[in-house]
Parts: structure tokens; sequence; C-alpha cells
């Protein structure tokens, strides 16, 4: 997966369709009234019969029984508690937190409701879902579910260790425990055992099992655990709702269609299954391209456009990594590129609010367009080079390597392409170092999986990334080939660091350290000094005080040298050099910021201009052609493009650009099409030469360019 933020996993932004909801009562003096004639008239109802309705699935029933419980035992935490499972089951959450705090205002170590509250972070990944665990346990410590809790998330953290001995300790308060059993059972399976004794035998246990395999990309295994919970009980529609994404991660769209649609019209419509359903329903607006070797999906607003640069790309990439990993793949690689981000999160996690740019399953991708991104934020390029290099790493070790070496591989390749390319040295990244908040290797996973601070996330990827670039700088590029036949085969993080590295994990920590201490030590020592600075530098460039911009531009620009967003001091220094009509001073800046691997197209084309005008055609072209992997839906940079390259004799280059410009809602078509015209004219093709210059007359008929082209084909062609 690629990343764009350091956005929690838990946060999320809202459904695009609301889910049906049961509805709590906030005890209103009309709404107790009523409640209280309920009580009367339903005096013999019960916390177990409320709870059995629950069982039988008859939420709207339940839910009116814990309203009238809750009305006449105010001061009664545990029926709060039991009402909010009720919201928990019915993936109300947030209604179901409300009730978890009030159980907790009036109790304050309530066990159900610390429980419940840790129950809603593990289904975010929220770090502290443990310590309300353990908080839970302290109250009651006879709380095996609790118990049970911490196993799934010691197993998430891919902590074997400690995920067999929490299992443990909940078999020993019940010997019955199935999610214990199919805790201890999964790490069975994961590493490929036939067979277990932990084996438990029950739909919500295989229901867990699933959800390992597809928390470890394991998503064909997942499918089939999945299938064998819905065999035991068919109406385990958290299951069925679970195997659903999963068959539509695989693009199995037709069954994962039904299987949705049947928990949806069995009222289990929790916000992942709704807006997948929703999600399908938009697939028609899609248009295939297909080659022996890549499927490419593309929304057809766009699909001309982008089809050329993402299709080039994709055999550019399988051709590079083919040999690179001496790995063949034997299926089609397959990209969808969503417009709206919102619809790519929905299609990756089932739910909108993701932070990642791409995600990979199996032999699929999904990934943003550059559209859906605000220009100069997102280098599709660069994401889809991380994104391919998962399918080989997952391909070839059978998605057994562990998330934190697959994810630092495919950071590493991104920059490996080019300099430029990757993202640049966060703020977060420098604080992490500073604080020495870098995790050790063997428990990297962790850093992606439960993050216990917010940007958690991306430093994991800037930490990972540098582990496989000091790995194969060091040791070479064999050895990371080594070490995924090495996880392939089930050795865990330690055991192939020992075994590929010649080195205990300890030692290589600290010399990793050492090492990203000792390259970050400028921008660290001085990042605060640069903090303040640029905020001065901001107040000078709006005052227009060239000459203060310049000294204190020139002061900081090298304490943080990767700082290339928004309101860079590169861009900074540039504008001030050319107020000044400092030409060259102004070019060497944008220079440094192109280099160093800036992105803002404006930026970028601006550069492009002052080499045109100083002359260097060749060096312009190119810092335009940038454009094209960052945002390619800019006219104005593809004929400018097209018109370099015409000149320079790059015909076929020439001819994609002019093509661009006609396939994007150009502000003059009849030039657009005049301009590919001349560029299918120079290539020798006249036929098409003449297809564009109708186009173009048509448009336009008085287009005397256009005319006059078209006579002179014409003439070429009696003569």
């Amino acid at each position: 997966m690629r990343v764009s933020s350091p956005q929690s996993r838990g946060e999320r932004r809202g459904s695009t369709e609301k889910a049906k909801r049961i509805s709590p009562c906030n005890l209103c003096v009309l709404c107790a009234s009523v409640v209280s004639f309920l009580v009367f008239q339903l005096s013999a109802q019960t916390l177990q019969q409320a709870e059995a309705l629950q069982k039988q699935r008859r939420y709207q029933d339940a839910n009116e029984v814990f309203k009238a419980l809750v009305a006449q035992h105010p001061r009664n935490a545990e029926y709060r508690v039991a009402w909010g499972r009720l919201f928990l089951e019915h993936n109300q959450s947030d209604d179901a937190a409300g009730l978890f705090q009030e159980a907790l205002k009036l109790k304050k170590d309530d066990a159900g409701a610390l429980l419940g509250l840790a129950l809603i972070a593990s289904d975010n990944y929220e770090a502290e879902a443990a310590d309300l665990a353990h908080r839970a346990l302290a109250s009651d410590p006879k709380l095996v579910e609790a118990q049970e809790l911490l196993a799934r998330l010691a197993l998430e953290d891919n902590d074997n260790a400690k995920a067999t001995a929490e299992a443990k300790k909940a078999l020993a308060m019940d010997p019955h425990s199935v999610q214990a059993r199919a805790i201890l059972a999964t790490m069975d399976w994961l590493a490929d055992k036939k067979d277990s004794s932990w084996d438990p035998h029950d739909a919500r246990g295989y229901e867990t099992v699933g959800h390992f395999f597809t928390l470890n990309r394991r998503y064909e295994e997942a499918i089939a655990w999945y299938r064998k919970a819905i065999a035991l009980d068919p109406e385990l529609y958290s299951a069925r709702s679970q195997l659903g994404i999963d068959l539509m991660r695989l693009g199995q769209n037709q069954e994962a269609y039904q299987e949705l649609k049947l928990c949806y019209d069995n009222q289990f419509q929790d916000k992942a299954t709704v807006n997948s359903l929703r999600l399908m329903d938009t697939y028609k607006n899609y248009v295939t391209f297909k080659t022996d070797r890549t499927i490419l999906k593309l929304n057809k607003k766009e699909a001309d456009l982008l089809h050329p640069y993402f299709e080039a790309e994709m055999l550019k990439i399988i051709a590079t990594y083919d040999k690179k990993y001496k790995f063949h793949l034997d299926h089609p690689v397959q990209i969808e590129v969503y417009p709206n981000h919102e619809d790519f999160a929905v299609r990756t996690l089932g739910m909108p609010g993701l932070g990642a740019l791409g995600v990979t399953f199996g032999t699929v991708i999904a990934m943003d367009s550059p559209s859906g991104r605000p220009p100069g934020s997102f280098h599709w390029a660069s994401t889809m080079w991380h994104e391919m290099s998962h399918v080989y790493t997952l391909t070839m070790t059978r998605s057994h390597v562990p998330r934190w070496f697959t994810e630092g591989i495919a950071v590493h390749e991104e920059t490996a392409v080019s300099p430029e390319w990757g993202d640049r040295l966060s703020p977060e990244a420098i604080a992490a170092i500073k604080d020495k908040a870098l995790l050790p290797v063997t428990g990297l996973d962790r850093g992606f999986i439960h993050p216990v601070m917010p940007a958690q996330v991306l430093v994991s990827y800037y930490q990972a990334g540098r582990i496989c670039d000091y790995i194969t700088d060091k040791w070479g590029w064999d050895t990371t080939l080594a070490m995924l036949k090495d996880f392939a085969a089930n050795d865990d993080t330690a055991t192939v660091i020992r075994k590929e590295l010649k080195i205990e994990p300890a030692e290589f920590d600290k010399q990793f350290f050492a090492l990203v201490e000792k390259e970050n030590q400028n921008v660290v020592q001085h990042f605060s000094d640069w903090q303040d600075g640029m905020k001065q530098l901001m107040t000078l460039e709006q005052k227009k005080d060239w000459d203060g911009v310049i000294r204190e531009g020139l002061k900081i620009r090298d304490f943080y040298p990767d700082y290339v967003e928004q309101h860079s001091v590169y861009e900074i220094l540039a504008e001030a050099y050319t107020a000044k009509g400092d030409k060259a001073d102004a070019m060497a800046e944008l220079e440094r910021y192109t280099k160093i691997g800036g992105r803002n197209p404006e930026t970028l084309k601006l550069f492009a201009r002052q080499l045109i005008a100083a002359g260097n055609k060749k060096e312009a072209a190119a810092v335009l052609d940038r454009i094209n992997y960052i945002y390619p839906m800019d006219n104005e940079q593809h004929q400018m493009l097209g018109s370099l390259w015409l000149d320079l004799g790059n015909l076929p280059g020439a001819i994609r650009e002019f093509r661009a410009v006609t396939e994007h809602d150009p502000l003059d078509p009849a030039r657009a099409h005049y301009d590919l015209a001349r560029a299918y004219d120079k290539d020798h093709q006249a036929d098409r030469a003449k297809d564009e210059l109708f186009a173009a007359l048509e448009i336009a008929p008085s287009y005397r360019p256009a005319q006059k082209l078209l006579l002179e084909l014409s003439d070429s062609v009696s003569k």
C-alpha cells in the first residue's frame, strides 16, 4: 500500500450512504413518558429477554426492551453496556461508544464498558485497544473476552509468541474459548500447517481466521475460511459481508455483489456493505483496456487521456521487474484507477476515509487517478511502481512476506526508478528520528497496524524504505531477493536477518539507527531553526521585501533541503530573484526544486519556460515530461511539450502529447487537432493528418493554418 499522509487507519469521514440504523433514546420528557407506558405494558421484560432477542437478530425488538430497561433503571450501568453491545453488533459504533461512556460515568471502572470501548478501538486499529482491554481485565480478571482481544491484537502485530501466551491465558479462564482456539489455529494455518489441534469448529472462529488471512493479504485463503464460517452459520452476515468484500478485492464482482446484496436484504447494512454495493453500481462508467500482460480499468471520462500513459508505464514496470526480481508473473496485472478518492477507498476497504494512494490485492491494484488529488500532491507513476512491486513480492512469497518488508521494498523501488520520485523526508520522520521513536525491525509491523501516534504509519513507511535501501546498499540486491525466499518459507524477521545479514536484530537496529541519525543530523539539528525561519520568510514575502527574502531564504534553505511542499524555500527564492531581475539565480533555485523532487505543475512549467527562453529546449522538455507522471490533466503542459518534441524530432512523443490535448476538453479544439495533424504529417502519417485537419475544419471552417496544411497534403498526394 502506498500512503499519502499521517492518517490513522481508524479515521473515518462518514459513509456515502447511511446504513439502516436502530435508534437510541435520549430519554427526553416526552420519550420518558412513552417508555414508562412501555415498561408498564411490558413489565415482564428482562435483560435476559433483550439479549435473547439480540441473539435472534431481532434488533429492533431488542432495542425497545433495552430502552425500557434503561428508563426503568437509569443508574444501572450494566443495562447501558448490554444496550451498547447491541449497537456494536449492529455496526453502530458511535451509538455504542456513547452508551459505554455513560456506563463509565455511572461506574468508573465498569469492565463491560471498558471492553466495549476496546472492541471499538480494535475495529479501528487504534493502539489504545490494548490499554482498554488491560483496564477491563484489571476490573474483572475473569473477563475472558478481554483476554481474547489481547491475543487478537498481538497476532495482528505479527507477535506470535505474545499471541500464543495471551490466547492460552484465555483458555485457562475458559477451556472452550472459541476465539482463543481460533487465534492459536490461525497461527498454525498461516504457517501452512494442514491441520491444527486448535481447530475451533465454529463459525465465528472461522470468521476470525478469515480476518487474519485477509490482514496478511492472503485473500483467496481468507475467502475459503469465510465460506467455511457461512457453511456453519448461513446467517453470520458479518462473515458474509467480508466474503463479498474479499471477492470484490480480487475482481470477482458478480459473486461479490450477490453476497453483499444478500447481507443488505437481511438487514446487515453496515457502511462497508452499503458503500461497496453503491460502488459496484458505478462500474458501468468504466472501460477496460487489455494486453497480454495488463488489464487497465479507467473511468470513461478520462480513459482516452490516461490510457497511453498508464498502459505504457505498466508494461515498462513489468519488463523491469521480471528481470530485477528474476520472476515471471503467470497472470496479467489489473489496475483500476478511480477519479473519486472516496470510491477508491470503498474499493479497497469498503469504507471511505482511506489515506492511501494505492492498494494491491494479489495481482489486482486499485489506485487514485491523478484527477482525484490536487495538482502536484500525487505522483501516480511513483505509486504505480510501488504497488507493482507488491504484486511481485506478494506473488513470489505467496503473501508470506511481513508487511514491513514488502512495504519497505516498495518504497525503495520508488527512488530506485528516479531519485526525484518517492516521498521526501517528512517533518514527522524528522521528529521520530530526533525523539528516537523508530521501532525495532522485529516490531516494525506494529507501526503499520496499531500506530501509537498519529504519524506512525507514515514514519513506518519511511523507516521500512530506508531499511531496504540500507540492506541493498550494504549487502546487495541479491540478498534482498534471498530474504524474500526465506520469508516465503515462513521464516520470521529475526531468523531472516540472522541468516542473510549475519547479524543479530538488535545489532542491526543499532547500526541502522546510527546511520539514519548521521545522515539526517543536519536537518534534525536545525529543524526548529528552519520552522522559525519559514515563518519569517513568509512574512517577508508578503511584504515583498525581496532582499530580506533572499537573505533569510539562503540562510535556512539547506537546513531542510527535502522540503518541496507548498511554499518551499526554493519557490520563494525564485520569486524573489525574478522580482529583482536575476534570471540566472531564479533558474538555479527552480533547478534545485526540480531535482530534489518538487511536484507543483505550475512551478515546473515556469522553470520550463525559463529554459525555453534560454534556448535549452531538450532540458525544458524533460522538465515538462515530469508533469506527465504527476498531473497529466494539464493541457497547456501537453501543448508546450508537444511543440518541443516536434521541434526536437521526437515525433511519437509529440503525437502523444498533442493527442492528449484533443482528448481533454481543449480551449481551442481546432488548434488542438491542427497541432496533432502537424505531428502526424512530420511522421509521414498523411491519412491521420488529414483526419485531424478535417476535424479542425469541422469545428472552425475558416481556420487558415488547417486549410493551408490540408492543401499541401492534397497537392503532395496529387503529385
